[in-house]
């Protein structure tokens, strides 16, 4: 049964929705850009130009030519990620190309420098081939120290990623996979504590089948959930062994029929509404809303439901809908609603732990102990609204990078060995660094107050 609606000012919550979009057209313009490049070297006068240029640049070129390691040590590569797309897959907006893409990936810059301390670079790239994708990210990485891959679109993002963390040098992700899995994980973790279900007995229903829902099923499943008790949907409808579609094209769709042939024991067939019905926990990475997904869809869920709408930029189904419906615990995408389920919760100190221990890949144990971490840190504030910390949390991402750091070590993976203290001390002092930059750029005026 729906849940009698409590009083709820439709058009404020709708009006508070739509109030970045509006402030986002006046703001960009205004700065033109979110991120730019600055020293961090001293210039006391020009004759310092012939250290950090010619000609005592030589020193350090022919030390790392020797022994290319160094590279590390002298350069900024150690602190610099690359943000790479093509712009085929953007936050609810689809293939809106290259161009259309980059405020997104300046905005992933920004907040790997404000929340990570890390410089982000965004790259990006004018093809759709996933080949020229792959051999460009090879060419550029000598440059960075790892790589973000960021909204490309399904299926070639899989084969992407996997290719290029066989052949990269450094650590590569798809942040639309990994990080918006970690996030969701430690969500889940903390959502059924507090409806106080297990997790090897919830029917988990995955809404969307792309990239981010793909992975948050591959975690989810690695986590302890059975796949068997839980369904995926596409557009097309429920994932099952009843999908011949997939089947004649399982070469191009492996992760697709894979979950074809692992979730969806009971062989259900229908769409959205069939796939809720009795479930207690929606996961929903899908079209953006309003209506993808209905408050009645969400009463037929099990008692104490758990919906999870991370649509951006409108979630499947407004929170107070969902709430309406019955749903115990809702989420979103947003910042601008209780419970912030998304992937800017856990790039940043994952990769900051990443590369203060050197680390040659990104497992999906790194991925749980982050996941771990995150859902730890809400401590005593853990309810129906909060069930995850927000970014104010700074004290996240430092923690997240410790743990990060410390299973990278355990799993061979790390080049450099540092304690848990080291790592958390480091992370806390880069981070805060940006923080502190920021803050000093706008108290003197270099960063200029928005217009009102």
């Amino acid at each position: 049964m729906l849940k009698e609606e409590k009083t709820v000012n439709v058009e404020e919550l709708l009006a508070q929705a739509q109030k970045p979009s509006a402030d986002a057209m006046k703001l960009h313009p205004f700065y033109r850009g979110k991120v730019e490049t600055a020293l961090k070297c001293t210039v006391r006068d020009f004759n310092d130009f012939a250290i950090w240029y010619t000609p005592g640049v030589a020193a350090p070129c022919r030390a790392i030519a020797k022994e290319p390691e160094r590279v590390y040590d002298y350069t900024n590569k150690w602190n610099t990620v690359a943000v790479v797309s093509d712009g085929t897959r953007v936050l609810g907006l689809g293939d809106i190309g290259p161009k259309a893409g980059l405020p997104v990936m300046e905005g992933k810059a920004l907040l790997y420098k404000y929340l990570g301390g890390i410089d982000g670079v965004a790259i990006m790239l004018d093809t759709k081939d996933p080949d020229e994708i792959i051999k460009t990210v090879l060419m550029i990485q000598p440059s960075f120290g790892g790589v973000n891959l960021e909204d490309l679109s399904q299926p070639k993002c899989f084969r992407i990623l996997d290719t290029l963390r066989e052949k990269a040098e450094i650590p590569v992700w798809h942040d639309d996979q990994q990080g918006t899995a970690t996030v969701t994980l430690a969500g889940l973790i903390n959502a059924l504590k507090v409806v106080g279900k297990k997790k090897d007995e919830v029917r988990v229903s995955f809404i969307g089948s792309g990239a981010s829902n793909v992975a948050c099923s591959r975690l989810i499943f690695g986590w302890g959930v059975d796949p068997a008790k839980c369904m995926m949907v596409d557009s097309k409808g429920i994932l099952g062994k009843h999908r011949k579609d997939l089947e004649m094209r399982k070469a191009e769709f492996v992760d697709k029929w894979r979950l074809c042939r692992t979730t969806n024991a009971e062989g259900r067939t229908g769409g959205i509404p069939e796939a809720m019905k009795g479930a207690d926990v929606v996961i929903a990475l899908s079209r953006p809303g309003p209506g993808t997904i209905l408050p009645e869809w969400v009463a037929g869920m099990n008692r104490d439901a758990i919906l999870f709408a991370c649509a951006n930029p409108v979630p499947e189904i407004w929170p107070w809908e969902a709430k309406a419906g019955g749903a115990a615990v809702v989420a979103t995408g947003r910042s601008d609603f209780p419970n912030q389920v998304n992937n800017s919760l856990g790039f940043p100190g994952i990769f900051r732990g990443t590369l203060d221990v050197r680390a040659r890949t990104i497992t999906d144990e790194m991925c749980f102990a982050a996941a771990e971490a995150l859902a730890n840190q809400i401590g005593d504030q853990l309810d129906e609204e909060h069930i995850l910390p927000s970014m104010d949390d700074w004290e996240v991402f430092p923690r997240e990078a410790a743990a990060v750091g410390m299973k990278a070590q355990e799993q061979g993976v790390a080049q450099l060995q540092m304690s848990y203290d080291d790592l958390l001390n480091h992370a806390r002092t880069i981070i805060k660094r940006s923080r502190d930059l920021t803050s000093m750029m706008m108290d003197g005026g270099f960063i200029a107050e928005p217009p009102s």
